[in-house]
Parts: C-alpha cells; sequence; structure tokens
C-alpha cells in the first residue's frame, strides 16, 4: 500500500477495523461478521469491517422510522441546504475520496475522482431540485371545484449498491431521497465496504453539525441485510443496482410486499458504426467504452455492429488502438486499464473467452491473465476483440470484464435488429453522419434502450438525464430528470369551495 493510499484512508478516518453499521456518525458495536477488503491493484487488506446481524438492522431501521417523522415535516429547501452541505464536504476530499474508489475498485485514478465528482454533481442537482418538487394543477367537470396533485415522501429508502461505482449510485438515489423527504439505509457491496464508511461519515458529521437525527442516512454492510431490507415493509422504496440474475430474487421479494422497487441491472451495449461513420471519432469512443473500467460498467461497451464497407478499416484502428493501451496501477495515470475485482472476476473473463472460441468465434486481439512484477493480485487480464456472431449465446449474455464482440451488417435495419436482439437493453450508440440513419436509430423502430447516443459512447453518462433501461434491464431510472417522482407518493386532491355537492360523471344520488 503506497503513502498516498495511506494518507488518504487516514484523511477520511479509515481504520484497519472498524463497524459497517452507523446510525448518522454513530457506529454500531455489533458482533456480526467480519468483512475485509483487499484491493484488486495490489492484493493489500485494506481494512475489514463488522456487519449488521438481526439486532443491528432492527436498531438502524427503527431510527430511520424515527427520523423520517421530524425529516418530511421540514421544508423541502431546508432539506436541500443539508444536501448543500454534504456537497461542500464531498469537494474538500474529492481527492482522498477518489483515490479511495480507485484502490478498493481497481478503476483509474481519474475514474476515481470522476465518480466523487459525479456525487458533487447529482448533489447540485438536487438542491436546484428542492424547490422544484412541482405538481399539477387540473381543471375540475364540476362547477366550484378545484383540482391539483401534490408528491409526498415515501419513508424509507433502501439503496443496495454494486462494487463497480462504491459511491455515486449511491448518491444519485440519496441525494434526491434526502431532498424529497425521504430517510435512507443503505446497504454497500461488500467488495467495496471502506468507500461506503467513508461516505457514511462525511454525512454523519453534516447531520450531527445541523443538529438533525442520524438516522436520515444509516448503513447496514453484509450480504444478509439485503434480505432484511428487501423484506421489510418499513422500506417502501428498494433501489438495486447489480445483476439480472439477483434482481430478479429482489424484485420478486419487494413485489410480495407490495413495495416499489428501482432496478439497475445488466447491459449488453452495442455501438453501430455505419459506413458514414467518422472512424476517428469512433475508435477513442469504442476504446474506452470497452476498456474503461476494466469492462466493468453496466455501459460498458460489449458488442461493436460494423458496416462491411468499413468492417476492414474499423478492425485495423481497433487492432492499433488496442496495442497502445497499458494495464496496470490504475492510480499510475500513465496506465488506461486497472484491474478486475477480484479472482473470481478473471475467471468468468477466461471462461467466456473459451466459449466463444468453442462457439467458433475468432480471436482478433487476445486475451489472457497478466503475472509478474505489478500485477501480484492475480486481477490483471489483457482486454481483447473477439470476431463473434450477435446470436452467440456467450454474446447474449453480460460478462463483466474488457471482452469486445465486433460483427458485420450489411443495411441500417439490420444492425437495428442486431441492437435489440439482446435480453438487455441499457445503452446504446451509433456512430454516423448519415441524418436519417441517425434519425432510424432514435425512432420508435430503432434502438430499444433506455440510453440511446449519436456519435459519441455507450459508456458515461451525465446526472441531468433519466439513468437506466429497459427488458431484463430492470426498467428503473434514477438520477437527473423527472427521477426524483419515484422517491415520493402522488397525491390527487379536490377542492369543493361551494355549498353543493354535485357527482362526478353526473351522477344522481338523491337523499331527499
Amino acid at each position: 500500500m503506497s503513502e498516498y493510499i495511506k494518507k488518504a484512508l487516514q484523511a477520511l478516518d479509515i481504520k484497519d477495523s472498524q463497524s459497517g453499521v452507523w446510525i448518522g456518525d454513530r457506529p454500531l458495536q455489533r458482533k456480526g461478521e467480519i468483512v475485509k477488503s483487499f484491493s484488486p491493484v495490489d492484493g493489500s487488506l485494506i481494512g475489514s469491517v463488522t456487519t449488521a446481524d438481526a439486532a443491528a438492522y432492527e436498531e438502524v431501521l427503527k431510527a430511520n422510522t424515527e427520523a423520517f417523522l421530524k425529516w418530511r415535516a421540514l421544508p423541502a429547501p431546508r432539506r436541500g441546504d443539508m444536501v448543500r452541505q454534504f456537497c461542500n464536504e464531498l469537494r474538500a476530499v474529492k481527492a482522498e475520496l477518489g483515490a479511495l474508489v480507485s484502490y478498493e475498485m481497481g478503476k483509474s485514478r481519474s475514474e476515481g475522482l470522476g465518480e466523487v465528482q459525479e456525487m458533487i454533481d447529482i448533489c447540485d442537482f438536487a438542491v436546484g431540485l428542492s424547490r422544484q418538487l412541482y405538481g399539477l394543477t387540473m381543471h375540475s367537470e364540476r362547477p366550484g371545484h378545484r383540482m391539483y396533485e401534490q408528491w409526498h415522501p415515501l419513508g424509507t429508502v433502501g439503496v443496495i449498491s454494486a462494487f463497480n461505482f462504491p459511491v455515486a449510485v449511491w448518491s444519485w438515489n440519496t441525494a434526491l431521497a434526502w431532498v424529497c423527504g425521504d430517510v435512507t439505509v443503505w446497504k454497500p457491496s461488500s467488495k467495496v465496504p471502506l468507500c461506503a464508511v467513508a461516505c457514511q461519515r462525511i454525512i454523519g458529521k453534516v447531520l450531527a453539525a445541523n443538529g438533525l437525527p442520524g438516522g436520515i442516512s444509516t448503513l447496514v454492510c453484509g450480504n444478509p441485510a439485503g434480505d432484511m431490507m428487501n423484506n421489510d415493509p418499513r422500506v417502501p422504496l428498494i433501489s438495486f443496482t447489480g445483476s439480472t440474475r439477483i434482481g430478479r430474487r429482489v424484485a420478486g421479494m419487494v413485489a410480495s410486499r407490495f413495495g416499489r422497487s428501482i432496478l439497475e441491472l445488466g447491459g449488453n451495449n452495442a455501438i453501430i458504426v455505419t459506413g458514414d461513420a467518422d472512424l476517428n471519432l469512433l475508435i477513442p469512443g469504442a476504446v474506452f467504452g470497452a476498456v474503461g473500467t476494466a469492462g466493468q460498467r453496466c455501459t460498458t461497451t460489449r458488442r461493436l455492429i460494423v458496416h462491411e464497407s468499413v468492417y476492414a478499416r474499423t478492425i485495423e484502428m481497433i487492432k492499433k488502438a488496442y496495442a497502445k493501451l497499458r494495464v496496470g496501477d490504475p492510480l499510475d495515470e500513465r496506465n488506461h486499464v486497472g484491474p478486475l475485482i477480484d479472482v473470481k472476476a478473471v475467471k468468468e473473463y477466461l471462461a467466456a473467452i473459451e466459449k466463444a472460441k468453442a462457439s467458433g468465434a475468432k480471436a482478433l486481439v487476445e486475451g489472457g491473465v497478466l503475472s509478474g512484477k505489478g500485477y501480484e493480485s492475480g486481477c490483471y487480464v489483457k482486454p481483447c476483440v473477439i470476431e463473434a456472431g450477435n446470436d452467440m449465446e456467450i454474446v447474449r449474455q453480460e460478462t463483466f470484464a474488457p471482452i469486445l464482440y465486433v460483427m458485420k451488417y450489411s443495411s441500417i435495419e439490420e444492425a437495428l435488429a442486431m441492437n435489440n436482439a439482446v435480453p438487455q437493453g441499457l445503452s446504446s450508440a451509433i456512430f454516423t453522419n448519415n441524418m436519417r440513419e441517425a434519425e432510424k436509430f432514435l425512432s420508435v423502430e430503432g434502438s430499444d434502450c433506455g440510453i440511446a447516443n449519436v456519435n459519441i459512447g455507450t459508456s458515461g453518462a451525465e446526472i441531468g438525464g433519466a439513468f437506466g433501461g429497459e427488458k431484463e434491464t430492470g426498467g428503473g431510472r434514477e438520477s437527473g430528470s423527472d427521477s426524483w417522482k419515484a422517491y415520493m407518493r402522488r397525491q390527487t386532491n379536490t377542492i369543493n369551495y361551494t355549498d353543493r355537492l354535485p357527482l362526478a360523471q353526473g351522477v344522481k344520488f338523491d337523499l331527499d
């Protein structure tokens, strides 16, 4: 572990061993299981946390419930001011928190800093939103009546986040939930618990400084806490980010108690490269999309659907770009690609390559595991490119690794069909200078994904737009636009200001 990381941990008050269960700035000292966090960068033990047992979970939910009664009564702009203060604290520790994200997860230092910036951005968005929780007014069909709708907070929002974005996805949910008047309980991935503890320490200090209840923001580490939340009627909304397989299970549990869920699940994202594409624009977008975060984004580019007229040239340019990639310590800004999260992910990467080859696919850029000095963790792999068929079973699956499948098409209709012919529907893109093809891609006949881009890649999203996808991606939406409505309940109000009581639709009910 480098001195730089040690200083970052010290600045964030991350110790070798600490509680993974928090109510505001107060850690609970319970005897849950111990989760150890090892860095995929160098294999070092960063620290460990104790997880939530049933008793600790109950104490946390009780605090959430009590805090909600006070928090919901504060005017929304007051709630927004708390988020503003949290945002300022994030700005002050951006370098340190970004370093921890990079070291615990394995993404590049630039991406770690970018993830913290994403937290800052969504907080800024939420502060403005706190004065814009608008409802509609409607004309009544009855004389002397007024109709409108308003939005009320739900209660406790449960956030279950994945390892690949240790802090950003939590902030997407919590910043919006807080200004909407909700309180939150967070179950982070057990692969990156220290990032969660760091965030909880920051928000806990803000709550304490304002004399606000700690139950506004709570933390419960450990996988069992996830099912506790999913089955708990005191948690009306669960926002889950993870695999489609686990997402199905979460959706079933939450639906069985008539709860709500926001599901951000798998992606199998394609870029269509047309005959009119600017290939010099395509290459950086496609390569970053495929290898950024070592292919461990839900928006990672996994398929490149290339028009036959530019296929050979595109492959040649892709190969040249891949030859320049440097794999290594993500905190070294000269490197492009860091490690996979753990050795289990490495095994899945190797299995996917073998399965593709067994199905008749051909490696254009060979993969493999890197070893030797600098690769001691066993988590570093070579980004690879595989020529494959879109209908191959392995191509239809999401593998969280830097594997890019490439294939040809002849007509734009064929390309769109290929884009849509997978179970997932998160992100998609087309590179073209042909307006008709671009508009067709964006039309009702085009991409069936929640995100559809023109002349930019599939990976990365601004917080101003709603984030999410269709089909096996889950259908949920987070972050910008009007995603805030998922964290509130809608209420329709009708006011009669006359001395008569007419019924709707002209119904007669005469008691005389």
